[in-house]
């Protein structure tokens, strides 16, 4: 029998054992935390036949011939690199469902930022059409889940981070989506080249490349890569030249290559980031063959992307939004241009490297006061110092804050309390879903 390792206990690395299993090989689903699942749930896996192995480090051994790696596992790790040179096969979770349905048509959406967002327009409109389209990768389902189905979807619409695509060398989307390109991540990629690169691969094996033509850095470093590709910008016709303009507002319609689509009030979500996410979904729909009037119903009911400028409610006048997706500095900075001012700012947790600069500055302009919490808390107090902006209070705890924030919000005449973090969650939070729950939580309680 075929062996197999799967490396994290995570709801990718559970669906990849499974559908591992389900197909006669003999699987071991390990992980370095000791108690990271429910006792129940471990029974479970175990009684459908599959090895849990709990406070475990992979290393190679002569019986596995595959090797499955959760995204969070570094794809250069010693083990990791060891397994390569001993000839077994290591790929992602993502990797191994492209294996099992790559005979149906993909979308693939990556960048640093608007990923969440234009994964779920995507799938919102590809499913008014009447396609089974579910969203997988980072929001939705895992996409190995997709697999187990019993039959396949008709598209598969897929949110990639760069840690995704490393581990997945021949996974080819019919159609590849490249939202915006920042500084993240470099603690695992070392450079920007380096994870540009890999964002870019993914869109080198793309049948059809979208790219948005308002970004900097695409602007600049793409056009020369992607000569075909359909060129997307909020800002008009005019604005993409030199480059092949595909999808574009014009008089407040999408154009699609010269072809009013729809409306751009439409859409119910606010800010120039949004709708550059609408017009690549869009992009997408139409590459796909959708007809405006489908494209349309899908955006118009879009209700908007949990923990991503999520409004939880308001209380006495003052709003209280969800952006812990907001896990960069270029992300926080976008989510306090998109709320109305002045704003209570919650941020903080683990930080990660990247240029602050524009967040700070976008802070000194909209926050009538600053919330740290985490890990990132006393770096982050250090930088508002040096910039001369002191209205700024260490609480460490979302409890704190939340209770605060609302105070603060009612004595300095706030509109807004938002918890954009500017940092991942890893300190205090499992991942930013769980911090976003817990904020969810905690307003609703207290104000909703």
């Amino acid at each position: 029998m075929k062996q197999a390792h799967v490396i994290g206990l995570g709801k990718s690395g559970i669906a990849a054992a499974r559908l591992l299993s389900r197909h006669g090989w003999a699987v071991v689903l390990s992980d370095r935390n000791p108690a990271p699942l429910a006792a129940e749930q471990q029974g479970q896996l175990q009684a459908e036949g599959i090895t849990v192995r709990l406070g475990h480090s992979f290393s190679a051994d002569s019986e596995t011939q595959l090797v499955v790696v959760s995204p969070g596992v570094p794809w250069d790790v010693l083990p990791l690199v060891e397994a390569r040179r001993a000839g077994l096969d290591v790929i992602g979770e993502m990797e191994l469902a492209w294996r099992f349905l790559r005979e149906r048509p993909w979308v693939g959406i990556t960048g640093t930022n608007g990923k969440t967002t234009t994964t779920a327009l995507t799938a919102a409109i590809f499913q008014a059409a009447g396609l089974d389209a579910p969203a997988c990768g980072n929001i939705g389902y895992a996409a190995c889940e997709l697999a187990l189905q019993p039959t396949p979807p008709d598209w598969v619409v897929a949110e990639l981070s760069s840690y995704q695509i490393e581990a997945s060398a021949t996974l080819a989307p019919r159609i590849g989506l490249w939202t915006t390109l920042t500084p993240d991540h470099l603690q695992r990629h070392k450079t920007l080249g380096n994870y540009a690169n890999i964002k870019a691969s993914l869109l080198h094996r793309s049948e059809y490349r979208v790219v948005n033509g308002d970004d900097a850095y695409l602007r600049q470093h793409s056009p020369t890569q992607f000569t075909d590709a359909y060129w997307t910008s909020v800002q008009g016709k005019a604005a993409l030249a030199p480059l092949q303009p595909s999808t574009y507002l014009e008089a407040g319609w999408v154009m699609f290559q010269g072809q009013p689509i729809l409306r751009a009030e439409a859409l119910k979500m606010g800010g120039d980031h949004n709708l550059q996410n609408l017009l690549l979904a869009v992009t997408a729909a139409c590459l796909a063959g959708i007809e405006p009037a489908a494209i349309a119903a899908g955006i118009s009911s879009f209700p908007g992307v949990p923990h991503r400028l999520e409004h939880i409610c308001t209380w006495q006048g003052i709003d209280f939004i969800n952006d812990s997706k907001a896990t960069n500095y270029d992300a926080a900075e976008v989510g306090l241009r998109s709320v109305a001012s002045p704003v209570i700012l919650i941020a903080g947790g683990e930080a990660k490297e990247g240029d602050d600069g524009p967040w700070l500055a976008r802070i000194q302009q909209a926050a009538a006061s600053v919330l740290l919490i985490g890990d990132a808390a006393p770096q982050f107090a250090r930088r508002l110092d040096e910039i001369g902006y002191t209205a700024y209070e260490s609480v460490e705890t979302m409890d704190r804050a939340v209770s605060r924030g609302a105070e603060l919000a009612q004595s300095l005449g706030a509109r807004v309390v938002l918890l954009s973090p500017a940092c991942a969650s890893f300190d205090q939070y499992p991942n930013f879903e769980a911090r976003g729950d817990h904020f969810r939580q905690l307003c609703l309680s207290q104000f909703g």
